[in-house]
């Protein structure tokens, strides 16, 4: 497959573009800065820097074409203002899936968070941070020329992955390590059945890969 990442240079994409690379598919990341390529050639991606808060719809579908699958791991981090959090987690959310419409590719992962809502109350920048990756997620899932599925991982962590995981609709909160939450996206991409799906992901005792297939009733 080929697959498109948004925020490629983040933690948890270049987990996933080592992944995907390593099992023979093709990777490329959209990152920002032009200093960043090198970190995704090291992890056998191709990088294509493209800033999504000021690019257009055409410019980031072309980026998709041909594409079998896009995954929206893009995040404003953690040290950025109230501003950004709308620019990149809500925006840019939006229109890596206008492009994803525009350019064909059904398949569409977005990495979220656990308790986004666009209803969250509170004047917090994290509140902030809810409310728009919440109204992001509620935006995609109307998207019916999308074979969506929505992760959203607990606290992450930089601890190795066990590959053991808790996934459902609900799991309530936990830490999970970033290995883990990128070894289920890679999953979840070859699970097609889980499309439609909205799932929280913490650490437990089932095997990633049963964990995804038991959440896509297989």
């Amino acid at each position: 497959m080929r697959i498109v990442i948004a925020g490629g240079h983040g933690q948890i994409a270049r987990r996933l573009e080592r992944l995907l690379s390593a099992h023979g598919h093709e990777v490329a990341g959209i990152i920002r800065k032009p200093e960043q390529a090198g970190d995704l050639r090291d992890v056998g991606a191709e990088p294509v820097v493209l800033d999504l808060e000021s690019a257009s719809v055409e410019m980031v579908a072309a980026v998709l074409q041909g594409a079998d699958a896009a995954v929206f791991a893009a995040g404003a981090g953690p040290g950025s203002g109230v501003d950004r959090k709308d620019t990149v987690d809500r925006a840019a959310a939006v229109l890596f899936a206008d492009a994803a419409e525009r350019a064909g590719v059904r398949r569409y992962i977005v990495v979220s968070s656990m308790g986004a809502d666009a209803t969250h109350a509170g004047d917090g920048v994290f509140d902030v941070y809810l409310r728009a990756k919440g109204a992001a997620d509620d935006e995609v899932r109307s998207r019916t020329a999308l074979d969506w599925t929505i992760l959203r991982p607990g606290s992450l962590t930089d601890d190795a992955g066990t590959g053991l995981v808790r996934m459902e609709a609900h799991t309530g909160r936990g830490p999970v390590p970033r290995d883990d939450v990128a070894a289920t996206i890679a999953e979840l991409l070859d699970t097609p059945a889980t499309a439609g799906l909205t799932l929280e992901l913490i650490s437990g005792s089932t095997p990633l890969a049963v964990a995804v297939k038991d959440v896509a009733g297989n």
